[in-house]
């Protein structure tokens, strides 16, 4: 069976961190605490109502934290889940092939087009464009992300940034996880 990852990454497939790999090769579970933050003023104001639509939690601060990986029809699915409670899934579908590819990702009735650079053995995401039904928006529109994912000290490392040209950062969340379960 043919694993979206490696077919959309090629060879530079192992230019990915060894624990990277084994991730996106056989699926998994990671577990672990997040940091949670809004913007202050108006952009927390928006970054919380965009949390609520997104399945974040709307308290800022530490939170329970786990997502599923996997694939599936040609597709790449994580399963988010905050405080056990909160939960955030997001199909991830690829596009050509690395490096002039790109990921469509797509949570709810938006899709985000993303590029994706390698970076030390890290996964980094590039925003190239959004859309909203299916229709692409102007990118000052929405908020820009700013994403990763990477290994240090043995832990799976990542980072999500949501912010506005004008107002600056909505929200985000980060943290650093370890491997729960592998999938077979």
């Amino acid at each position: 069976m043919n694993n979206p990852v490696i077919d959309w990454f090629g060879k530079s497939f192992a230019e990915l961190h060894p624990m990277l790999q084994d991730l996106h090769r056989n699926g998994g579970e990671l577990t672990g605490t997040v940091n949670l933050e809004f913007g202050s003023g108006i952009s927390g104001v928006i970054g919380r109502k965009l949390a609520a639509k997104l399945g974040l939690p709307s308290n800022a601060g530490n939170h329970d934290f786990k997502v599923l990986i996997t694939h599936k029809n040609g597709s790449l699915y994580w399963y988010r889940q905050f405080d056990l409670k909160h939960k955030m899934v997001s199909v991830f579908t690829p596009h050509g092939n690395y490096p002039t590819g790109y990921w469509s990702e797509t949570t709810g009735k938006l899709s985000l087009i993303l590029g994706v650079k390698i970076f030390e053995g890290g996964w980094h995401w590039v925003q190239r464009k959004i859309k909203f039904m299916g229709i692409s928006m102007p990118l000052w529109l929405f908020p820009s992300s700013h994403a990763y994912k990477q290994i240090k000290n043995e832990m799976y490392e990542f980072s999500v940034t949501l912010k506005i040209l004008i107002i600056g950062k909505l929200l985000s969340y980060s943290g650093k996880l370890l491997p729960h379960a592998t999938l077979v």
